[in-house]
């Protein structure tokens, strides 16, 4: 917490106005989260908001105090009082708008604002939390509220890479990403950044800079598609495990069913990923989609109680497997080059990787495969596409 004071107020002696969003401190959001589950087990709940919320209310107070001890001046924000406003959804929050003024009225004031991240407060006034990394989240939109000049978000790691470097140790920073290569990532898996924080940099135009907390070495800017990004094929590989599969079988082949499938999903804020459907001949057909791990148990038992007629009394209809990832490779280059798909294939199969799904876009390619091959089929993969020579001495594909 010191060395993020200095670095503020380095910063600030440089003639800029900071706002530092910080998150609680390393393991405190999961002693809260056991905290809680000792009690129940839903963490989507009013009250388990309220209660890891609680990290970030020390962090800031801890950091303001920093500051001022290290002779600036500083005061704490908690999401009530910027006024970050969310929607309702507890635990995976959003924020739907920012009352800056309070933090304008400190930046004019001289002060560093130390804000709280990853909380919020809705229109009833409960406390709500964005998510996981959701710190990136507010540091990105409280950027955005402050047409700040930049948004640098300090990590663990020196910027994005290719691929996980603790997976392949030969995996190269990049140095710049768009914010669709960057979106695609997050939502593929990679930890650098959270999804809704790329997103909203996106919309609203602002410059991301990843960092790494511990050197003032230059990191990974994420920015507006440059034309040099696109003579890159490929800018990286990311792996998922926090998937799972379920499958309905022998579904009614007729119009509306994958509606009413998907629409109670939906309504508990269920996120479906890949969906594949399996037409057969007797007039029957199979749905195969991806929730996250952590929502498969409660999507099977919605399934269950929402639509038996399709799923039958008993389930007996559903299948599931938790022991699935998802590997992904991604890049901006792949709109202007053909035959991505048909070496990703290849490279797969040359390890005898089986692919039980797959799912494209116009910049990515994922495949869902057994869990216990995620390790090697980054490593071949990044291999394979020579992510660990630099941009300009890969081959064409």
């Amino acid at each position: 917490m010191r060395n993020v004071a200095a670095r503020c107020l380095a910063t600030a002696r440089q003639g800029h106005q900071v706002a530092v969003v910080v998150s609680a401190m390393s393991g405190e959001t999961n002693r809260l989260l056991k905290l809680a589950s000792a009690i129940q087990e839903d963490p989507n709940d009013r009250e388990v908001d309220v209660i890891v919320s609680t990290g970030e209310q020390v962090s800031v107070g801890l950091v303001a105090l920093a500051i001022r001890a290290a002779g600036g001046k500083a005061r704490s924000f908690l999401g009530h009082q910027c006024k970050i406003v969310t929607d309702s959804a507890f635990s995976r929050a959003r924020i739907v708008s920012i009352e800056s003024q309070p933090i304008k009225d400190a930046l004019a004031a001289g002060e560093i604002a130390v804000i709280a991240g990853f909380q919020g407060v809705d229109e009833r006034g409960s406390i709500t939390t964005l998510g996981r990394g959701g710190s990136d989240t507010t540091g990105v939109a409280i950027a955005a509220a402050l047409n700040a000049d930049v948004c640098e978000i300090y990590t663990d790691v020196d910027g994005v890479y290719t691929t996980d470097p603790n997976l392949v140790p030969t995996a190269r920073k990049i140095e710049r990403i768009s914010y669709e290569e960057m979106l695609e990532l997050a939502s593929l898996g990679a930890k650098v950044l959270q999804i809704r924080s790329v997103e909203l940099g996106m919309k609203y135009g602002v410059r991301i800079h990843v960092r790494s907390s511990f050197s003032d070495q230059p990191g990974t800017w994420v920015v507006p598609e440059e034309a040099a990004m696109e003579k890159v094929i490929v800018s990286g590989v990311t792996v998922s495990k926090d998937e799972a599969k379920i499958t309905v079988e022998d579904l009614p082949d007729v119009a509306g069913v994958a509606a009413r499938l998907f629409a109670p999903l939906a309504d508990a804020n269920i996120s479906v990923d890949m969906i594949v459907q399996n037409q057969a001949y007797d007039g029957t057909t199979d749905l195969t989609f991806t929730v996250p791990k952590g929502d498969r148990k409660r999507a099977c038992e919605i399934l269950k109680a929402k639509v038996p007629d399709l799923v039958g009394q008993a389930g007996d209809r559903i299948a599931f497997d938790d022991e699935i990832c998802k590997v992904s490779v991604v890049g901006v280059g792949m709109r202007s080059h053909a035959g991505i798909a048909k070496t990703m294939f290849e490279l797969l199969a040359k390890d005898s990787i089986n692919i039980q799904l797959i799912s494209t876009s116009e910049i990515k390619i994922s495949c869902v495969i057994a869990r216990k091959y995620a390790e090697l089929a980054v490593q071949c993969l990044h291999e394979g596409f020579a992510l660990s020579q630099p941009p300009s001495e890969r081959p064409g594909v």
